[in-house]
Formats: C-alpha cells, structure tokens, sequence
C-alpha cells in the first residue's frame, strides 16, 4: 500500500530498516555503558552522591523551590506571548500598510535578537529606571525577554497557521456577510489552532527551558540556579544536574502529551458524524422537485423534500 508521501517498504527495505535498528540499539547500548563506566571510574555512582535524593530536604529547599520558579516565570511568559504573538501575527496581515509595516518590523527585530540577550537588557532597563527591589528583579527581566522573543516567534506560526488554510474560507466567510474580523475571530483562527498547535507547544517548551537562562546570568533562582546551590552543599555535581535533566524532561514531556491529547480532541470534534440520508428517510414531492430549490419547509430539507423522520445528526 502506497501513500503521498512514500511508497511502502519492500522485502529489502524491510530488512535494511530491521539491521539499522538493530545497529542503533547496539551503538547506543555501548554508549550507554561506556558513560556508566566513565562515571563509575570517577566514583560519581557512590550512594553517599546520590542519597541527597531520598531525603526531602534536597527537595523541599532546593529542587520544588527552583521548579516552583520556573514553572512560574513560564506561565507568566506563556500568558503574555501567546496573546500578543496572535494580535501581532494577525496584524502583519492587515490591509494597512502601515499596520503591517509596524507589526512586521517589531517581529523581525525581536526575533532577531537572541533571548538572553534581551534578558540581559530588560535587566539594565529596570536597574536604572524602576524601583523593581532586588529580589524581584530577575523575574521581571527573564519574564521580558522570553515575552518579546517568544511573541515574535508565535507572531509568525500565528501568520503562517492562518495562511495555510484554503482560501476559500475566506470567500465563503465574506459570501455570508461577515466582516473581515469576525473572519480572522469566527472562521480562520478556530480552524488555525489544530494545526499550529504542535508549533505552538514547540514553543512552548522553548519557553520552559529558556528559563535557565535567567538562573545562569542574572541570578534568578529557577530550577537549574537551585540545583547549583544543592550540588555546593552535597557535592553531588554529575548527579544533580542527572536529576535535574530528568526533572526537565518529565515535565517537557507532561506538555507535549497534553497538547497531543489537545489536539486529537479538536480534530474529532470537527468531524462530521458522515451520516447519509436513506431513501426511507426523505419523502419527495414531485410536483415541487422540478423547481428551483427553496430554502425547505419544517422539515428542514430544500422544496420539494420533507423529512419523514427526524433527521441523524
């Protein structure tokens, strides 16, 4: 059975795919056991290292404290960016030039600019022109730069979601008298959202991770920052950032299921029930079927044919 976009294997692609896995699996075995007797060398899988871990004060002062902060600067950043990332993706669609000229410039420089960089900035715009206190300085200047960054990228999967439909949405949208922004809100944006989902939750887990770097270059007490004052205390180095990787990938992972379960959600409920009308079902004037359609009586079919039962939905 072929596809579009690939024919299916035969006997000897089939095998070819079967070696390489098989090949892979064993590469990455030997990796795996080269780094465990790399760290067993260096005494990094003694107990003592890894007992930190089974207590709950490695947890409760150090590891949920920093995830607690990181969780929190990403949903603050996730709750500003997606928002503005739609208004300014929108806008760069506009009729106006000058709208579109606007929107387009302020998404290609933000875009432009790495994320810590921007980070860096927006805290040396609130050290010297708020009264933002110390401790909640970096918040704030992680929270901008991934604000700005970010919006400018989901500016652009915004565009290009919306571009991606037919165009004959758009027609059909105008064919029944609706203005172009009850278009963009009623029409193209709801079916938009499936497919760019997946870009979007990308992006999203950018975010999340993007967040250490506020930890590493202003101070901001995030997971990753948190797992540095662990490893001083327990001298755990090799085994915390370990843990905090795993604690990393866990929770990209949570994400990106819950956009995964999203998103098959939304698909089925744009499915049509893909019932068909039985010919015991509709009864058919004749007399009425010669003429022009009508918009139909009570029984909600065209003139000329009347439902004789409640029609399947």
């Amino acid at each position: 059975m072929s596809s579009v976009l690939y024919d299916t294997p035969g006997p000897r692609a089939k095998r070819r795919n079967i070696l390489l896995s098989v090949l892979f699996t064993i590469l990455l075995a030997l990796l795996l056991w080269w780094v465990w007797q790399k760290m067993d060398d260096k005494n990094q899988l003694e107990w003592s290292l890894w007992e930190p871990f089974t207590t709950s004060e490695a947890w409760t002062t150090y590891l949920l404290p920093g995830l607690g902060d990181t969780l929190k600067a990403a949903a603050i950043s996730m709750l500003i960016a997606l928002p503005l990332g739609a208004v300014f993706g929108i806008a760069r669609m506009s009729e106006h030039a000058w709208v579109r000229g606007a929107a387009g410039t302020v998404v290609e420089f933000f875009r432009a600019i790495p994320v810590l960089l921007l980070m860096l900035f927006a805290n040396e715009f609130y050290v010297r022109s708020t009264d933002i206190s110390s401790e909640q300085r970096p918040l704030y200047a992680v929270v901008t730069g991934l604000v700005l960054y970010n919006a400018s990228v989901l500016a652009e999967i915004v565009r290009a979601g919306i571009l991606s439909l037919p165009r004959g949405q758009t027609e059909a949208a105008y064919a029944v008298g609706l203005r172009k922004g009850q278009t963009m809100t009623s029409v193209l944006l709801p079916q938009a959202v499936t497919a760019m989902l997946p870009a979007i939750v990308s992006q999203l887990v950018v975010i999340v991770k993007d967040t250490a770097l506020g930890g590493v270059m202003l101070g901001f007490t995030e997971l990753l920052n948190s797992r540095s004052t662990l490893a001083a205390n327990y001298a755990n180095v090799i085994p915390s950032f370990i843990v905090v990787g795993i604690i990393f990938i866990v929770l990209n992972f949570i994400l990106t299921s819950f956009a995964g379960w999203l998103e098959r959600r939304l698909r089925r409920s744009k499915k049509s029930t893909g019932a068909v009308l039985g010919e015991d079902t509709v009864e058919v004037n004749p007399a009425a079927v010669g003429g022009t359609f009508g918009t139909g009586g009570e029984g909600g079919g065209p003139s000329g044919f009347t439902f004789k039962d409640k029609p399947p939905r």
